[in-house]
């Protein structure tokens, strides 16, 4: 056995996450990055299916095929900022790097080696040091079923997708919301971690926190992770009210982040109204436009992906993303959060 020690470590909070977590495992087993350089830390919020015993048979494949050292701690706390942080505690102090990832996620087997590449390539053009690295998020691979097949269309399309954080954006450079970022662990421990306040959106807090202390955040298109979207739309339904709610309380701790687009369905009804008030004969204007933009993006995404359902289905997600969005962010204003109960 190599006394070498890991430089690189893979963070995974899961939660009753025993249909994805062997498979999100073997992937990083299979990494061409030496397994000395990488290890594996699983940390389970009290998962009460067969989520343990998934990681416990995947720690014996690991061993069976010279892989990384894969570790199973409990998070007594359960969410995902408190796994973030412990897992910074549990670290032996020769690993440099943490890297994202969540149970119901897969990387292709370069995955690694590109993260550790792209980070060199990029810090060393930099004048400040980087703290983070974000990539792309791409649809799972195999069959998708009708919903899944319009959350993805919808997640896609420019009206849904924010900043182009998932798989639309094919330059790298800096951004302020990087998906499955590896960070340097260095830069984490100056800033504090996560903050634990936040059951939802944790990483944007992250990543604010970090540029305000000097540090460069940036995302690459070199590579990206898999990940199982929602399947149905009670589900998707609660996703966009709770990423709305939590919006709101990085916006009130954060006001820089806030972005005019994020508003436009309370512009948009505040504006129907007011010309409903002084002008009744044009009070269908907005939604008709807004509706027929809907529509285009349902024509553009059936014709995308070759799906017929996508041109009324994009359609009904992107109005359910926006009103439940929406409704979240008013929500965010008026209560405290509590741990989402879909995932």
């Amino acid at each position: 056995m190599s006394d070498a020690q890991p430089i690189i470590a893979s963070i995974i909070p899961v939660l009753n996450e025993s249909g994805h977590i062997g498979g999100c495992l073997d992937s990083l087993i299979a990494q061409t990055l030496s397994p000395e350089k990488h290890m594996i830390l699983v940390l389970d919020g009290g998962s009460f299916d067969s989520t343990i015993d998934e990681v416990h048979s995947a720690i014996e494949r690991s061993k069976q095929r010279g892989g990384p050292r894969i570790e199973l701690h409990s998070n007594p706390k359960k969410h995902v900022a408190e796994a973030r942080n412990l897992a910074l505690t549990l670290l032996p102090d020769s690993v440099q790097h943490t890297v994202e990832m969540i149970g119901h996620s897969t990387v292709e087997p370069d995955h690694l080696q590109i993260r550790m590449d792209e980070w060199s390539r990029i810090e060393s053009s930099l004048s400040s040091p980087l703290a983070a690295l974000g990539i792309r998020v791409k649809p799972r691979q195999g069959e998708h079923g009708m919903v899944e097949n319009w959350i993805e269309g919808t997640l896609a399309s420019p009206l849904g997708s924010g900043n182009g954080q998932f798989d639309s954006f094919s330059v790298s450079g800096p951004t302020k919301t990087p998906a499955f970022a590896m960070h340097s662990r260095k830069a984490l421990l100056d800033v504090g971690g996560w903050d634990t306040a936040y059951i939802t959106s944790q990483d944007s807090d992250l990543s604010m926190r970090l540029l305000e202390s000097g540090y460069a955040v940036y995302r690459t298109p070199a590579t990206g992770v898999s990940m199982v979207k929602r399947s149905g739309l009670l589900k998707w339904w609660k996703m966009g009210h709770r990423y709305g709610f939590w919006r709101m309380k990085i916006l009130q701790k954060h006001p820089k982040r806030m972005s005019f687009r994020e508003f436009l369905p309370w512009f948009g009804l505040l504006t129907t109204l007011a010309i409903y008030m002084f002008q009744p004969n044009f009070v269908w204007l907005l939604p008709g436009c807004y509706m027929a933009v809907l529509f285009i993006e349902g024509i553009r995404s059936s014709l995308r992906f070759k799906r017929f359902s996508t041109l009324l289905g994009v359609p009904v997600c992107l109005i359910m993303l926006h009103s439940s969005f929406s409704l979240g962010l008013i929500d965010g204003v008026l209560r405290k959060g509590r741990a989402p109960s879909d995932r």
